[in-house]
């Protein structure tokens, strides 16, 4: 590289970086190659979003599909709250789930047979499983106890988590505290979850309610549920929270403090980067210049996806975090006046530098259909490194591999954003967090679409519902008499298709017989 393009490079880092002292933070954009008057050229767009920003935090209606405030932001700052009432909704659970985790840590709160608590199991989908799992590998190697997570209807997955608690844990489920979060209770992965939970106490001969905790929406199912059964404690969970953005709600902080992770820094480390990024100094405000990144690498349609490469073993699951957040969020087919434009951005990564020996090879020579953002930790780790090589330490490897990485990808025309923190701790996480969440109401604000609500989640759900109301039927159908999918399609009047996988799940779960033929045509069925 000649002088005249050295002395470039380090104008264009200068020109495109921003950094947060406070937070031992900075994002760096230059890879990025945006024109400088790129903000210029979406200068109404900006203002609405800032507009955008200030009506969120001022508690007007910015979920019109449902009706709802969005409140995550109040959650780190009270004060921001539009009326006391909602303030004490957060502050009351905050000082009550801190006496409460205490207790658990301290073993004043103690199992039935009087001992301490030594594990939990924590039973959520989506962002009620998401984030505390987040959190709880990036911040919980320290953790007082030991935790497992029901995160999916899967019953082999279950058995999988249950059989280590019983086999592998001090105490089994006997000293296990199952945490189940639920906003409604009607949710059928967390219910499952909970139900195959409760009777794997019983199977133990242990009562569930004594070992159990609800997070949920007053007077929902799992809140009439958890008082029936005598839970241990139900916290609230508010309906201005949506899943995704509930990390520093009761969902994150009750496992974050059990896990006796320091919540309040994890709470002042997104307070400082919302107020930093409430600036309306475009070129100062990082949660901006991420948002105007993805706008600038996708064309304002999420033509590109975001490939998130964490170079810190304990941040693996921080590209799976913004999975949901992301897409749920700015996956949407119609924009806010009604016009079809199938918006979003794709997700995925793993860590660095694992995926140089996976992946990086097609991101470097394959399709040029995505952007990397690279998350650096600074600090290596804590204490001295012994040395790899004469004058080099894996963690001067792990730096080396970042950089070489960047730079490969730039030199083959792909961009990147470079996320940096000085090390992982509850500030900086908290930070992290906040900065994604404001960058998606920025660009989803920027686009014009609705980031608070899921049309497509709930249609998944409602299709799932009709496949199991089909399922009920077939099964009425069965008979010793060996019959086709066909034949029942035509009793029930239903697409011979899904009869067909509503039989094959039956044959394959004892409820059916099946015998094969040349084809799922030929194949017949009946009762066992």
């Amino acid at each position: 590289m000649s002088d005249s393009d050295q002395t470039s490079s380090w104008n264009d880092y200068l020109g495109s970086h921003t950094r947060y002292s406070e937070l031992g933070f900075s994002i760096d954009t230059s890879r990025m190659d945006i024109p400088s008057n790129y903000a210029d050229s979406l200068s109404s767009e900006i203002s609405r979003a800032y507009a955008g920003l200030k009506s969120i935090e001022a508690g007007e209606i910015m979920n019109p599909d449902e009706g709802r405030m969005v409140g995550h932001y109040w959650l780190r700052n009270p004060e921001l709250a539009p009326n006391d009432e909602i303030k004490k909704q957060i502050t009351e659970p905050i000082a009550n789930l801190k006496a409460f985790a205490q207790k658990i840590r301290r073993g004043e709160i103690t199992t039935p047979k009087g001992g301490r608590f030594e594990n939990l199991l924590i039973i959520g989908i989506g962002g009620s499983a998401l984030g505390p799992q987040f959190i709880y590998e990036a911040l919980g190697a320290k953790s007082p106890l030991k935790t497992f997570f029901f995160d999916n209807t899967d019953p082999a997955g279950m058995d999988v988590i249950l059989h280590e608690i019983i086999t592998k844990t001090h105490g089994g489920l006997g000293k296990t505290l199952s945490l189940v979060i639920s906003k409604s209770g009607g949710t059928a992965e967390t219910r499952n979850g909970m139900l195959e939970a409760q009777s794997a106490y019983e199977s133990s001969g242990i009562d569930f309610g004594p070992h159990a905790v609800a997070v949920t929406g007053d007077d929902s199912k799992l809140f009439n549920f958890a008082t029936d059964n005598k839970f241990l404690a139900t916290f609230p969970m508010e309906d201005w929270v949506g899943g995704r953005t509930s990390v520093m709600s009761t969902v994150g902080l009750i496992p974050a403090a059990l896990q006796g992770i320091d919540i309040d820094a994890l709470l002042e480390g997104a307070a400082t980067m919302d107020e930093r990024t409430r600036s309306s100094n475009t070129s100062q405000n990082a949660a901006m210049q991420l948002a105007l990144a993805w706008h600038h690498a996708g064309n304002g349609k999420g033509e590109k996806d975001m490939v998130v490469l964490p170079y810190k073993d304990s941040l693996v699951l921080f590209s799976k975090y913004l999975q949901q957040l992301v897409m749920e969020s700015l996956g949407k087919e119609h924009d806010l006046d009604g016009n079809t434009v199938h918006q979003g951005i794709a997700v995925y990564g793993n860590k660095g530098s694992t995926d140089q020996h996976a992946y990086v090879q097609q991101l470097r020579d394959g399709v040029a259909n995505f952007f990397a953002t690279f998350i650096e930790v600074r600090k290596s780790r804590e204490g001295a490194s012994v040395e790899v090589d004469p004058d080099t330490t894996a963690g001067d490897y792990l730096q080396g591999f970042l950089r070489g990485s960047r730079s490969a990808l730039y030199e083959s025309g792909r961009k990147s954003i470079t996320i940096s923190i000085e090390e992982v701790t509850p500030q900086s996480i908290g930070s992290l967090i906040a900065l994604f969440e404001r960058a998606v109401s920025i660009y989803a604000l920027l686009v014009n679409i609705n980031a608070y609500h899921q049309p497509g989640v709930e249609a998944g759900k409602k299709a799932a519902g009709m496949f199991l109301a089909l399922l009920g039927q077939v099964k009425k159908q069965l008979n010793k008499e060996n019959r086709n999918a066909v034949t029942i399609a035509s009793a029930i009047n239903a697409n011979a298709e899904d009869v067909y996988h509503c039989l094959t799940h039956l044959s394959s779960n004892g409820q059916a017989e099946v015998k094969h033929g040349n084809n799922p045509a030929e194949d017949t069925f009946s009762i066992i």
